[in-house]
């Protein structure tokens, strides 16, 4: 049992910002179905490629007008001090109170990185600005970060976010529980004392998550790789074993102390709701 059991759980959905009215629609659809599990918060990414924080301010301020907290990520690639300091303001003066403080990607056709290299000077300059008026939460990689160098320095990297002001951490996604547990150890060597909330991808489209993972670094372990690969276009064999897989998954992380669960919803209810419901939350 790590320390992680001593902080309460807490369980969160994540979305994208909608494109079209339709996906607008799909989303308010979505959001009143999850706003049901009653999770503590709806934290809301800043776009494809991070290209833009306007799809996710007014997501953020819709979701917020009905009623539930919302978290916008803020990504610090592009933005100057004068652009995340009047962000910051927005979110104030709508009342949102919990920021996911990012690097992000640099969009394409940008050159200028901005005032800000990495998510810990993100985290300095949202400390120096608004002191403890927003609640941080940072990202984290189990299975360590595509671009790190080495698992020693993607460490180092998460130390510095951490000892910057951030107030929890919400994991990539990974389907081995084993990664998480050895992260959390380490990070627990290094004395960092924070929750660190695994994040939750459902398995519902096979070539979609082979995308996903191959992006951002998430490991697909070869027995659940090959098993999806065998039920070809049978989605309903692919949703099934995938329910299957994630909610023991979860189970071992909530059993071994994970202080919660993030998932990240694309928008969709029913794989998050059918988890939610597996799990007794």
């Amino acid at each position: 049992m790590n320390t992680q059991s001593k902080y309460s759980k807490q369980y969160s959905c994540e979305f994208f910002p909608p494109k079209t009215e339709q996906g607008a629609e799909k989303l308010r659809t979505t959001l009143a179905e999850l706003a049901r599990l009653e999770p503590a918060y709806f934290s809301v990414t800043f776009g494809a490629g991070g290209s833009t924080q306007e799809g996710t301010f007014d997501t953020v301020k819709e979701i917020q007008e009905k009623g539930y907290q919302a978290a916008p990520h803020l990504s610090c690639i592009g933005g100057t001090r004068d652009s995340i300091r009047g962000l910051l303001d927005k979110y104030m003066g709508i009342g949102i109170k919990r920021i996911v403080a990012l690097r992000g990607d640099m969009p394409s056709g940008m050159r200028d990185r901005g005032d800000f290299r990495y998510a810990n000077e993100l985290v300095e300059f949202i400390r120096a600005e608004t002191g403890d008026y927003f609640h941080i939460e940072v990202a984290a990689y189990p299975e360590f970060h595509p671009q790190a160098p080495s698992a020693e320095k993607d460490l180092k990297n998460f130390a510095r976010k951490v000892k910057a002001g951030a107030d929890a951490a919400i994991t990539q996604y990974f389907y081995n529980a084993d990664a998480y547990f050895g992260f959390v150890d380490e990070c627990e060597k290094l004395g960092l004392d924070l929750p660190i909330v695994p994040g939750v991808m459902p398995i519902i489209n096979y070539s979609q998550l082979a995308r996903f993972s191959d992006m951002c670094g998430a490991e697909i372990p070869r027995w659940i790789r090959k098993r999806l690969e065998s039920y070809g276009d049978d989605k309903a064999s692919i949703r099934a074993f995938g329910e299957e897989v994630v909610t023991q998954l979860c189970r071992t992380l909530l059993d071994g102390g994970a202080p919660g669960l993030h998932f990240y919803t694309m928008n969709q209810s029913t794989p998050t709701e059918t988890l939610w419901r597996n799990l007794d939350l």
